[in-house]
């Protein structure tokens, strides 16, 4: 579902002839560059427009900056890298039995929690069951967890699933934590210092973290602005070192005082096309308006030029699974698009093609976006016109009662991993707002459901992405460019994953 807030984080798992995890070669900056010299206590001011609504990993009410910076201070079983695969993390190994009914997991032995308590399977139980409970996504499907010594976890579910790794990202805290509220200790590089609500959260390098030589900052400083103009008066003022803009804003500061970092929304922004709404249920519609839209002009008009055409149902920082011979699928070609309405019955000397895009209010990249797409439109004799309605109004009339045209929106999940985008897809699907409906899709992606080997289900991913190309279910523009500026020359080691998430711990002082 669209959301204005996000809780995600994308998935892997290494698939081997057993479905056995080895001990990984765990991800980072944990060393530093060849001839640079860096300051192991250096502090990091960084700047959010909004703050957590809770410290808490097990509230399931987080916001997508909250998720970011607490990314540093709780882990899960397991975690992404920066391609969206899966890694072992406080679990040193793993197995997957019984066709994905059974995940076994043995725990790292030198972990504590931010109070000095040893890591145990105990916790690993509570906290998944204290999230199952508080209506995580995906947890519902856990019949029961099981401790298999002090370090030994297995999860069972209902029904083997050879791809639920992705929600068992979820943060681990103390079993003995009570006041996780206000006080949750963490096994991540940095602990809670101090939290002043409205104005700033202080972490603290953990100097017993079982990962060596991380972290290199000693002390990260996020302090809570009213919103990102705020943030570039603050920047520009000096009083933080960093933060996180879009593109409108980071372009207005001087690349002599700013290092610019990219990073994305791990959202895929599209205009979603109603497929049962005629004449949109024509596929030679769809596809005449796929040729008829230049994404490349979307983005220098409507984003400053800043970011690339993706093409797809799943962003491209999922790199692993995402197909990027779908880039750019439909190549600008008003000809061709001209022709497939004609063949459709629109056109010179016939019916002229109405379309309406509903675009929600509260979001001026997608207004911006659906005035740019309506100019393009109308180069091929479509005649669109623009209505706003409020996010409530959107919700219950777009994505819920399904009566519309058109719309622009970005997509998220609740986990950021290839099934989480493609699920919404499915005929049944109660998400499938576009009302896609393809035999063909639906025989691949039960096949994903059932494949335990992981390169046979990136090849079943794939195919999922072209069906869905082939069949013009909608226009996928791109996965919208942010941008993390900091302090010129100031810090290094910036690292971008497909998924809300500020890594701290990787970033060292220059």
């Amino acid at each position: 579902m669209p959301r204005k807030k996000k809780d995600k984080l994308p998935l892997y798992f290494l698939a081997l002839s057993a479905l056995v995890f080895m001990t990984a070669v765990i991800p980072g900056c944990s060393k530093k560059p060849s001839g640079q010299q860096t300051h192991t206590a250096a502090e990091l001011r960084y700047g959010y427009a909004t703050e957590p609504n809770s410290l808490s990993p097990l509230n399931p009410s987080r916001t997508a900056d909250g998720d970011a910076v607490l990314f540093n201070v709780f882990e899960g079983l397991v975690r992404p890298d920066t391609e969206g695969r899966i890694r072992p993390w406080l679990a040193e190994s793993a197995a997957i039995e019984d066709s994905g009914r059974i995940y076994r997991f043995n725990l790292r032995n030198n972990v504590q929690f931010h109070d000095g308590r040893p890591l145990s399977s105990r916790d690993v139980k509570a906290s998944l069951e204290t999230a199952a409970a508080a209506g995580f996504a995906g947890l519902d499907a856990i019949d029961r967890i099981e401790t298999e010594g002090s370090l030994g976890i297995r999860v069972i579910l209902k029904n083997p699933d050879p791809d639920f790794l992705p929600y068992l990202t979820i943060g681990i805290i103390s079993a003995d934590n009570t006041g996780r509220e206000k006080w949750p200790a963490g096994t991540g590089p940095y602990s809670i210092e101090s939290y002043t609500i409205q104005r700033s959260l202080v972490l603290r390098k953990f100097k017993n973290y079982w990962r060596e030589n991380v972290p290199q900052l000693e002390k990260i400083t996020v302090s809570f602005l009213a919103d990102s103009d705020a943030l570039v008066l603050a920047l520009l003022g000096g009083s933080i070192d960093g933060a996180t803009l879009p593109g409108a804003l980071a372009q207005q500061l001087s690349p002599g005082r700013f290092d610019i970092v990219q990073s994305y929304s791990s959202m895929v922004q599209l205009m979603a096309l109603n497929n049962a709404a005629p004449p949109l249920n024509d596929i030679r519609v769809r596809q005449a308006i796929n040729y008829g839209i230049e994404i490349r002009g979307i983005i220098d008009a409507a984003f400053f030029g800043r970011g690339e055409p993706s093409g797809s149902p799943i962003i491209p920082g999922l790199s692993a699974y995402y197909d990027k011979s779908l880039a750019d699928p439909y190549p600008h070609d008003r000809n061709k698009a001209a022709a497939l309405l004609a063949e459709a019955g629109y056109g010179e000397g016939s019916q002229k093609l109405s379309l309406e895009i509903t675009v929600p209010s509260n979001y001026t990249m997608h207004i911006d976006t659906a005035q740019v797409i309506a100019g393009q439109l109308s180069q091929i004799g479509i005649d669109v016109s623009i209505k706003l309605v409020d996010w409530a109004t959107w919700i219950s009339s777009v994505y819920q009662g399904r009566q519309y045209q058109a719309t622009i929106i970005s997509l998220d999940s609740p986990v950021v991993s290839p099934r989480a985008f493609l699920s919404r897809y499915q005929s049944d699907s109660g998400s499938n707002f576009i009302n896609f409906s393809s035999a063909d899709f639906d025989d691949v992606y039960s096949a994903i459901l059932a494949e335990t080997d992981e390169n046979m289900r990136i090849a079943l991913y794939r195919d999922a992405q072209q069906i869905i190309s082939a069949n013009a279910a909608s226009v996928y523009i791109q996965d919208i460019l942010g941008f993390k500026a900091l302090r010129a020359g100031a810090f290094g080691g910036v690292l971008s994953y497909p998924l809300s998430a500020d890594d701290f711990a990787s970033m060292y002082g220059k």
